[in-house]
């Protein structure tokens, strides 16, 4: 680890390293994501090295530590072990990574060995989501999962022998078919099994997928009661056995909240690195949110190339998102951060919001913490529109 260039001023920020390969898609899947074969993710990893390269000598001109580093997709535990340790080297090499940063790499039963987990060691990563979703056969045929409860397991544990410490584990509520008993189920497995973090998400049906062509959204209206059930017992359920929700749809033991996901909702800068991948950067001139190229085709070509979006964040913009961001956490946000970002006074721009959403009961106030009820959190998309124009 390279500490040479690593002020004591550093700002930091986070990396998103995009893997778009996949075994097969999943039938909710609408990620920027599919199946290829060997030679395009190999010609891919060259192309994403580079990239990285390019950011990592970038940050550290900028005198911009890495706080935390995310391997998404997608599927990146398709990728042979020695190209993630390739990544990784690129970015200590170029650039300059805190000692305590946060390293996770998502994997998906079924695409990892114990040679690739001793490869994760070597390359520092210290932090696995282990995609679940459910513990129940048919939900995961529903799905269109590749992997079994018995895969999950297995690999599950045979992360815990290569020695990692901080495993979260994704879960899915609101399945077409899928029961309230189901749910608690699959909630109680996860728990026995004693992950760090769970994320509990309920599905969305996005277009453009098998789901939608198969359900379109009906599914969802008309099981709202029962979704809202199944929410209540993954509080219950989780909380009793020790997980703290700190996210809308996220929990965990103490100390063991997602570092890279949280500085998302808490506006430090990150930058996304492959194929789709969008960052949110600070420049002389401003806030700016960008892109990456969409296209395989092309990124393989043009590879690093310019972005292919980019906004200009306006002031506005970024107090709005400052809000419905930081109201995504239980603890909300602090009134003071508000305005020492901004310059301004918070009740001049979202006094009445805020009074509005408290007479309603959606919203708490303890000193300087502003924060989402429980039943504001319930209600949490009606709560961010108020604070859009």
């Amino acid at each position: 680890m390279r500490t040479d260039r690593f002020p004591a001023h550093a700002q930091c920020a986070g990396i998103y390293i995009h893997i778009p390969f996949c075994v097969r898609k999943c039938a909710y899947c609408d990620f920027l994501s599919a199946p290829a074969d060997e030679k395009v993710r190999e010609a891919y990893t060259d192309c994403l090295n580079r990239e990285l390269r390019q950011t990592a000598e970038k940050m550290t001109q900028d005198e911009t530590a890495v706080s935390t580093i995310y391997f998404g997709g997608g599927t990146p535990s398709i990728l042979p072990g020695q190209q993630i340790i390739r990544l990784m080297d690129t970015l200590r090499r170029f650039g300059t990574i805190r000692p305590d940063a946060e390293i996770t790499l998502e994997m998906n039963p079924g695409t990892v060995t114990p040679e690739k987990m001793d490869c994760y060691r070597a390359a520092g990563i210290n932090r696995l989501s282990i995609g679940c979703q459910s513990f129940r056969e048919e939900e995961l045929k529903l799905l269109g999962r590749i992997h079994t409860c018995e895969d999950f397991i297995k690999t599950y544990e045979m992360a815990r022998r290569a020695g990692f410490d901080n495993i979260s584990i994704d879960l899915m509520s609101g399945l077409p078919g899928q029961t309230a008993e189901n749910w608690r189920q699959s909630l109680d497995t996860a728990v026995s099994l004693e992950p760090e973090h769970i994320s509990a998400y309920s599905l969305i049906i996005e277009e453009g997928t098998p789901f939608y062509d198969r359900y379109g959204t009906g599914w969802s209206e008309e099981n709202e009661e029962l979704d809202r059930l199944m929410y209540e017992d993954t509080k219950d359920i989780l909380e009793k056995a020790g997980y703290l929700r700190y996210e809308i749809s996220n929990y965990a033991r103490p100390g063991y909240e997602s570092r890279h996901n949280s500085s998302y909702w808490t506006g430090i800068p990150y930058y996304g690195c492959g194929l789709g991948a969008s960052s949110l950067v600070k420049r002389p001139d401003g806030w700016f949110r960008t892109r990456n190229e969409s296209s395989l085709e092309r990124y393989l070509k043009e590879s690093p190339a310019a972005p292919e979006e980019e906004e200009r964040l306006t002031e506005r913009d970024r107090m709005e998102e400052f809000m419905f961001l930081g109201l995504r956490l239980t603890r909300g946000i602090r009134v003071s951060e508000f305005e020492y970002r901004f310059s301004c006074t918070f009740d001049q721009v979202y006094g009445d919001v805020v009074r509005e959403l408290k007479h309603d009961g959606l919203m708490g106030q303890e000193g300087d913490r502003l924060f989402l009820t429980d039943r504001g959190l319930d209600l949490s998309n009606y709560c961010f529109e108020k604070f859009l124009e």
